[in-house]
C-alpha cells in the first residue's frame, strides 16, 4: 500500500452527498418558512409552498453537489500533502521575506515609490502655529 492519500480519502463521496443534502434541506426549510407554510393558509397555498420548497431543495442539492465535485477535481492530491515553507500569496520566485536585504551603502534609504524626504533647510515645511508666514 502507498502512504499517499487518494482523492477518495480526501473527500469521501458520502461526505460530499451529506453536505449537499444538508444544504438542500436548509434551502427547502428556508423556502417553506418564507412562503408561510407553517402558518394558517388556504389549502392550495400549502401544496404550492411544498412544491416550490421541493424544487428549491432539488436545485440546491444538484448545484452544491456539482460545485463541490468540481472543486475537489481542481485539487491535486500530491499538492495537499506537500508542506509549504513560504508564504502562499507571494510569487514562487520572490525572495524570502524572513531575511530582509540590507540596502547598499550608497543607495538612498527611501524606496522608489515613497515620497521624497523634506529638505533639511526648512523649506517646504509648515511654520509653527502662530508664527508669521513669509
Amino acid at each position: 500500500m502507498t502512504d499517499k492519500p487518494t482523492r477518495r480519502d480526501l473527500m469521501k463521496p458520502v461526505q460530499l452527498l451529506g453536505l449537499a443534502f444538508v444544504a438542500a434541506v436548509f434551502a427547502g426549510v428556508v423556502t417553506l418558512v418564507s412562503m408561510g407554510f407553517f402558518q394558517n393558509r388556504v389549502a392550495g397555498q400549502s401544496a404550492h409552498a411544498l412544491m416550490i420548497g421541493a424544487i428549491v431543495a432539488g436545485i440546491t442539492f444538484i448545484a452544491t453537489l456539482l460545485i463541490i465535485a468540481l472543486l475537489v477535481l481542481a485539487v491535486d492530491p500530491a499538492q495537499v500533502a506537500k508542506p509549504l515553507d513560504r508564504p502562499v500569496l507571494l510569487p514562487k520566485d520572490a525572495p524570502d521575506a524572513a531575511a530582509p536585504a540590507a540596502p547598499a551603502p550608497d543607495a538612498p534609504s527611501a524606496s522608489p515609490g515613497s515620497p521624497e524626504p523634506a529638505p533639511e533647510t526648512g523649506e517646504g515645511t509648515d511654520p509653527p502655529e502662530g508664527a508669521p508666514r513669509p
